[in-house]
């Protein structure tokens, strides 16, 4: 069985590679990935100029004397054909010696990009010897997902941003697959009528999402009548529905009016014994009939693996070989216990992206708490669309957030970001779901959380209100929300407290604000002083400061003072009442 061979496909949108860049990726997943090296046993990075020169030779490129390079014993390494596809690694078959010209080596052209030059991204690479290079095709080799980008080569202004080396980088060329309407109904609270999915459907695609994703049509009556109703509503977001691999499954699927269906069935050890009981030739067989009736719809689909982090990895990349050749849209990498990290996500979207053309989405959930971390990962190694569902709502703990992803992705391309989605449209959309299913938006949440842009201790206040970008990577102007310091505690600082003496329009020189402040965080050790605290106390102090009753250090003329202000208030409060 092969791992499969990286080859020029037409999958999708007709992704395309020359040679020198086939070979040079495959180089470049072996140089980054030490696991991948030792599965197709090269145990030393060196041993990849072997590799690029023999391929180099088989292409018939270059001829030199003849030099042998002997495999591992389980592992058999398949030349390049006469259109230079370079294949991976077999897993079957017995140790032979391969004997092939050495070639001269060539110059690295100066025109190339330099990627990943180490396994560190972050440390420089020791001479030109330990680069790989990479020559960039106008169509690009990120799948099909929208238009191509090559990065141009200039100075970083956003430490955050993907590197410009890095063309398979994905962080500013994605598309979001929203599961609120499919995986969110897992959640335990979650009972969504078909007004409360088509409000919810209306207010992602007002959002901007580019696909929804709705429950089988096969799970119920109820929901494939739903599943029809929100495809009549005509939102420009493309309708999916989610399925299993079965032919029942998808005849029911195609007759909705989606716009494309998501075949998932489970690979691991786990579920092929516990769940579903079929070994992989059942699973190959069943995909491929599948995929080729609902392909015959002339619509959408995706070909998704479930507990893919627990499958074998030889098994996950000969099916997706598989159903690549035979022209899915993509193909779906799915963390369905939470148990990836990010390291892992990298080096199995990056390992993936070698083997196929189509697009590559990806399906993670939050047990660990690792979810938008992974999401964003995976995009760095090359995959093009994300599950994600409001407030991050699904089975158990969840998918990956909505609104955490939109925050990440923005702090990277906030101008990409800004352009895509109608980000002041998302506490809306956050409060519609959460009252939905019953909770309450969280007080940590990204963006929308009700701290998410309050600033409280004094060096925090001072500085934001010079310049907010001091302690705030987000604009919470961009999201139609507004910032808040808070002076009522005792942490204040009087540059805080001097803002507010201001917006209050209230003349007082900074050492009277200076003592008013004291005096505020005075009363703050007992209790925290609402705004309301707080602006009682300002307007009293300039009071006394203009009528002559008080000046900067008398501390018990300002006692009196707020004494006889909170006696007259109580006067009036009990002639109101």
């Amino acid at each position: 069985m092969s791992l499969g061979s990286v080859q020029p496909t037409t999958a999708g949108a007709g992704c395309s590679y020359s040679s020198e860049t086939v070979v040079n990726i495959v180089i470049d997943l072996l140089r980054c990935n030490p696991c991948l090296r030792a599965l197709v046993g090269m145990s030393e990075p060196s041993t990849l100029d072997i590799f690029r020169h023999s391929s180099e030779a088989i292409a018939g490129e270059y001829d030199g004397p003849e030099t042998e390079l002997k495999e591992t014993s389980s592992h058999e390494l398949e030349g390049a054909n006469s259109d230079a596809e370079v294949s991976a690694v077999a897993v079957e078959g017995s140790a032979e010696r391969m004997t092939y010209k050495s070639p001269r080596l060539p110059t690295p052209p100066s025109s190339t990009n330099k990627m990943c030059p180490h396994a560190n991204g972050d440390v420089p690479a020791n001479g030109t010897s330990e680069m790989v290079g990479i020559e960039l095709k106008p169509n690009g080799v990120n799948g099909t997902n929208g238009v191509s980008h090559t990065p141009k080569l200039q100075p970083q202004r956003n430490p955050y941003a993907p590197r410009a080396s890095d063309f398979l980088n994905n962080v500013s060329n994605f598309k979001i697959i929203e599961s609120t309407l499919r995986e969110g109904e897992q959640f335990a609270n979650a009972f969504f009528d078909t007004k409360t999915k088509i409000a919810i459907a209306k207010a992602l695609d007002s959002f901007g999402v580019e696909y929804l994703e709705l429950t089988s049509p096969a799970a119920s009556e109820q929901s494939r009548r739903d599943c029809e109703a929100i495809c009549k509503l005509g939102l420009k977001a493309k309708i999916l529905t989610h399925i299993r691999c079965h032919m029942d499954d998808a005849r029911i699927a195609v007759e909705t009016g989606v716009d494309g269906v998501d075949v998932v069935i489970g690979t691991s050890s786990f579920l092929r014994e516990f769940s579903h009981g079929k070994d992989m030739t059942y699973i190959t067989k069943t995909a491929i009939e599948v995929i080729n009736f609902v392909k015959s719809k002339g619509i959408e689909v995706r070909f998704s693996t479930e507990d893919s982090f627990r499958s074998d990895l030889v098994d996950l990349l000969s099916i997706y070989q598989t159903v690549d050749k035979i022209g899915v849209n993509r193909v779906g990498i799915a963390d369905t216990v939470g148990c990836a990290n990010p390291r892992q996500v990298y080096e199995l979207i990056r390992t993936l992206r070698g083997v196929v053309g189509c697009d590559i989405e990806v399906h993670l959930h939050n047990d660990t708490g690792m979810a938008i971390a992974n999401a964003y990962t995976a995009l760095e190694a090359g995959a093009t669309h994300i599950d994600t569902s409001v407030l991050g709502i699904g089975e158990r703990v969840g998918i990956t957030p909505l609104g955490g992803l939109v925050a990440c992705l923005y702090a990277a391309n906030p101008e990409y970001v800004k352009s895509k989605y109608n980000l002041p449209a998302l506490r809306e959309l956050e409060n519609l779901v959460a009252e939905a299913v019953e909770v309450n938006v969280p007080f940590m949440n990204p963006i929308t959380g009700y701290c998410a842009f309050t600033h409280k201790a004094g060096i925090h206040a001072k500085a934001i209100l010079n310049n907010p970008s001091t302690y705030e990577i987000l604009k919470p102007e961009d999201f139609g929300l507004t910032r808040y310091v808070s002076i009522g505690h005792r942490l204040t600082g009087w540059n805080a407290v001097k803002s507010r003496v201001e917006q209050l329009g209230l003349k007082l020189t900074d050492d009277e604000i200076k003592d008013a402040t004291a005096k505020i965080k005075e009363l703050a050790d007992v209790r925290t002083q609402s705004m309301d605290d707080v602006d009682s106390l300002l307007r009293v102090y300039h009071s006394g400061i203009q009528s002559g009753e008080l000046a900067v250090g008398q501390k018990e003329a300002l006692d009196r003072l707020l004494k006889e202000h909170r006696e007259t208030q109580t006067r009036e409060l009990a002639v109101a009442a």
